[in-house]
């Protein structure tokens, strides 16, 4: 795995939002990688809960200034950088004013889910792949973790099916059991399919709720980690009547050795 390229997409990331399972696993999974000679870039969102002073977080005015169309909305992007201490590994976060400056993740003060989430999903998904273009660094795999990134094996499957800079990379998603109550905005299917991704593609996020949503990142991707030792009977039942490689739940122990041997013994061989 020397010198091959992982780009890691979180919606959450040690120690830049409190600890939890996908956290600490998106986190050590990019850091074993990285200790072991593979190019690593780190992906999340830049929540309005992450402190900029105290993590050095600066703005790439290179790799800002562009437009993401969401649903017929110029929304613009920011990308912040930050580089993880002891690590050498950069983050970079994707930033928008109106979707990510609020003082919270993904919930109200009353514990609701925000009503656009959808259109943070879809932001946070363009805005990752538009700025490693700008990067022009071509991962080997593009691993995922958390549903917020569940977006992303979608449209590099199919809006930008015909970007060259992608034509190698596997995904890879890593399936938590984070579930949240309800759904998203029902509307979701249809800001997707305004960008021209076919009806029949986006069929199984017509109601999005936590597991389509997990559901349609299977089905767009190359392989699959079970992140959480326990998953839903209905996500286990959809990964295996999906037959593609996967790999059982590890503990941080095992982490390391499993996810290197399991990306270039099953995914990369694909």
């Amino acid at each position: 795995m020397k010198d091959k390229r992982i780009l890691y997409v979180s919606s959450e990331v040690v120690p830049y939002l409190p600890e939890t399972e996908m956290a600490s696993t998106a986190f050590n999974a990019a850091k074993n990688a990285h200790s072991n000679g593979v190019q690593t870039r780190i992906f999340m969102p830049r929540f309005g809960v992450i402190n900029e002073r105290r993590h050095q977080l600066h703005e790439v005015i290179r790799l800002s200034g562009m437009n993401l169309i969401i649903n017929d909305m110029d929304m613009p992007l920011i990308i912040k950088v930050a580089s993880i201490p002891k690590e050498r590994m950069q983050v970079y976060f994707i930033d928008n004013e109106e979707y990510f400056k609020r003082k919270a993740i993904f919930t109200d003060e009353d514990d609701k889910l925000f009503e656009d989430n959808d259109e943070r999903a879809i932001f946070f998904a363009k805005g990752v792949i538009e700025t490693v273009k700008k990067l022009n660094w071509a991962p080997d795999i593009i691993h995922i973790h958390g549903w917020m990134a569940s977006l992303l094996p979608l449209y590099l499957k199919e809006f930008y099916k015909e970007e060259p800079l992608f034509t190698e990379s596997k995904i890879v998603i890593s399936i938590y059991n984070n579930d949240f109550e309800g759904t998203l905005n029902p509307s979701l299917a249809d800001k997707v399919k305004f960008d021209k991704i076919d009806e029949a593609k986006i069929a199984t996020i017509k109601t999005p709720n936590h597991t389509n949503i997990l559901k349609s990142a299977i089905e767009n991707s190359d392989a699959v980690i079970k992140g959480s030792e326990s998953i839903s009977d209905d996500l286990n039942s959809f990964i295996e009547t999906n037959n593609k490689p996967v790999l059982e739940y590890q503990t941080e122990e095992n982490l390391t050795e499993a996810y290197l041997n399991f990306y270039a013994n099953e995914v990369l061989a694909e």
